[in-house]
């Protein structure tokens, strides 16, 4: 009897799930925000002409708000005891907080206590990859914003020390696929990390602490530049480019990486160690099959940002990205 109530629940979750994904719509505020995308593209434009390196950031926010609670905004949440989402270790390299409370005080001035915080991140998310001569794809809207914000709920995202089976976990976690999960770690194509994100494959892989302790799997020339960059464990400021060369174009270079070895995360390496991600990455590491990959992204983005959404009277429109309005 307990066994038929939990499928009963599980059924009930599922279905309601579905209808909160089928309650987002590509021209949701066209009555009553039409101008949004415009609002959001013009700040957009204004901001990565000053500063192209933002983009990466901000794509990175919108997979941080995703993958904890759902896309409800959460992430730009602040906390007066320093308990919320970006306090967390995951987040405390995010940047881009201050650019997008401008972005929404923007569509707040257009379109007042209309679009949620939620929306705008993943608009910025869109156009950021845009921008850097990556696909464009219609953003399905009508999310809604959350109010609780803890660090503790980070442990769901995928952290860079991962391998094959805690990745497809996490990623399944939130209605993601292996195929998601190859597609969208190539969002590393743009954008730097922390020396402190990767350096254990340098210095302490198996937990020794000392220079031969190294991460067989990474290509040597490449470690050894890697090693130039991070000298030691204790590097905490020294970032790097995780697609060397063009970290600032979205495009297919990720995937000649990866096929040598080049990877920049234990995660990004994790990938060659599964027949399905393996093929996929080798095959687009030849740069011929440009439009299937940006077509393959639009469609992981578009499943991302579904997840776990609040819609309907769920959740509230915030005034304020950084705090709830009650």
């Amino acid at each position: 009897m307990a066994s038929r109530a939990v499928v009963v629940a599980l059924l009930l979750a599922a279905v309601s799930a579905s209808c909160a994904r089928a309650q987002l719509q590509e021209k949701f505020y066209a009555a009553t925000c039409p101008s949004v995308e415009e609002v959001v593209r013009k700040e957009m434009v204004r901001a990565l002409s000053l500063a192209p390196s933002l983009a990466a950031p901000l794509l990175r926010m919108h997979f941080h708000d995703c993958f904890v609670r759902g896309c409800d905004g959460s992430v730009l949440l602040d906390s007066a005891n320093k308990t919320a989402e970006k306090d967390a270790k995951p987040n405390v390299t995010l940047r881009g907080f201050d650019f997008v409370e401008r972005v929404k005080t923007a569509v707040e001035k257009a379109c007042p206590d209309t679009v949620s915080c939620a929306d705008v991140l993943a608009l910025i998310a869109r156009d950021a990859v845009w921008l850097s001569k990556g696909p464009f794809w219609e953003v399905p809207l009508g999310r809604r914003d959350g109010s609780v914000s803890m660090s503790n709920d980070t442990k769901a995202l995928p952290p860079p020390t991962a391998n094959i089976t805690q990745l497809t976990q996490l990623f399944a976690a939130v209605n993601l696929d292996i195929k998601d999960l190859v597609v969208l770690s190539a969002a590393h194509t743009i954008g730097t990390s922390h020396c402190f994100s990767f350096s254990d494959r340098l210095y302490n892989f198996t937990g020794m602490d000392n220079a031969s302790d190294i991460d067989p799997t990474l290509e040597p020339f490449y470690m050894e530049k890697l090693k130039s960059k991070c000298v030691s464990l204790d590097d905490n400021t020294t970032l790097v480019e995780m697609d060397p060369g063009s970290f600032k174009t979205f495009d297919l270079d990720y995937f000649k990486l990866v096929s040598k070895r080049r990877g920049l995360f234990h995660s990004d390496g994790a990938l060659l160690t599964d027949a399905f991600t393996r093929a996929y990455i080798l095959r687009h590491a030849t740069g011929a099959f440009k439009d299937e990959f940006f077509a393959d992204f639009g469609v992981s983005m578009v499943k991302m940002g579904n997840a776990n959404v609040l819609t309907g009277s769920q959740g509230e429109i915030r005034k304020k990205c950084s705090v709830v309005n009650h």
